[in-house]
């Protein structure tokens, strides 16, 4: 999974920092060990030759059996010798063996030539982290989403009600290769919030997301297009947005308008669909606005390979400031 340059060397240099970290206190304890237990060291150094004797017999040839049973012998005595000092000196096996936080690569990112779960993990991480810095993920969760403020009228009430529970089941049974949704209508209608309560169950389930809005995006796609400071493609959005699991696009409309961007935003809209990767878009414009900004083709390729969420309502940010004012007058 693509994430950029930059987030893979920044997550190879936080697994060597691990790695480096690991091995460190494991040799401070080894050497307080030691100071402690001189003979640990002595045991230790034989142990080498004793394994270095055993290597050089083999490779001799001949019959060797006899030397070899007699060199595993002293190296399984060395050993239990070794492990009852450091029992009687108070220290554990723990102590003195790096504690890698990944065994299965030893913090390396690797095994057996491909690269770790680990690694992979914490690439969706950082990349998570650095684009939804700002998001409040742990505050838009659907329990959160309350229907009292839809219950003007009966049709407002019910078609909310069906766009929650299709958000959840989207979220509950929420893959790879799930399907792309479209969330149109008014401000402060719940949009963001269902987008996020969806990235919140994606991500607990351990898949990549990415969340910004078109304006974030557009800003980010520009600068790395004119910014030749960056030649390594270290700050390489578009990628990012194309190799995430799950992209959630909000407020497409709103950001300023560019023939640049405008078509970026379609090469990442036109290629996750193609690879089938799903993608969040919601926006406050109508199809017909959205056609005059981007194009029919834009809006076709929309319209055909998205469930289609009209949100109708009254603003709830509005709501709860009248609440909140009418609270203030009691």
């Amino acid at each position: 999974m693509g994430y950029g340059k930059r987030i893979y060397e920044e997550a190879c240099a936080e697994l060597a920092r691990r790695k480096t970290r690991a091995e460190q206190t494991a040799e401070m304890g080894l050497q307080n060990f030691y100071r402690q237990c001189p003979r640990a060291r002595e045991i230790r150094e034989e142990m080498a030759v004793n394994s270095a004797r055993a290597a050089k017999t083999v490779i001799s040839g001949g019959d060797v059996r006899r030397e070899l049973e007699k060199l595993k012998a002293t190296g399984l005595a060395l050993k239990a010798e070794f492990s009852a000092l450091l029992s009687q000196n108070g220290f554990t096996e723990r102590e003195i063996t790096p504690q890698y936080i990944c065994e299965k690569c030893r913090d390396t990112g690797f095994q057996d030539g491909r690269m770790c779960s680990c690694l992979k993990a914490l690439q969706r991480q950082m990349a998570y982290e650095k684009l939804c810095m700002d998001v409040p993920l742990s505050e838009s969760t659907f329990d959160s989403f309350s229907l009292e403020y839809y219950k003007e009228d009966e049709r407002t009430y019910q078609q909310m009600s069906n766009i929650l529970r299709v958000c959840k089941e989207y979220a509950g049974k929420f893959r790879a290769d799930s399907s792309n949704l479209f969330f149109k209508g008014g401000t402060g209608l719940g949009k963001t919030h269902l987008s996020l309560a969806i990235a919140n169950a994606a991500v607990q389930k351990g898949y990549g997301v990415i969340y910004g809005s078109a304006q974030t995006f557009a800003v980010a796609l520009e600068k790395e297009r004119f910014d030749r400071t960056d030649l390594d493609g270290a700050g390489d959005t578009n990628s990012q947005l194309i190799a995430c699991d799950l992209l959630i696009l909000d407020d497409l409309g709103m950001e300023f308008p560019s023939a640049y961007v405008n078509a970026a935003l379609y090469n990442v809209i036109d290629t996750r669909m193609l690879a089938k990767r799903p993608t969040i878009i919601s926006t406050n414009l109508t199809l017909k606005e959205l056609e005059k900004r981007y194009g029919e083709r834009f809006v076709s390729r929309i319209t055909g390979n998205y469930g289609m969420l009209e949100f109708i309502g009254s603003d709830i940010r509005r709501q709860k400031r009248m609440q909140r004012k009418n609270k203030k007058q009691l």
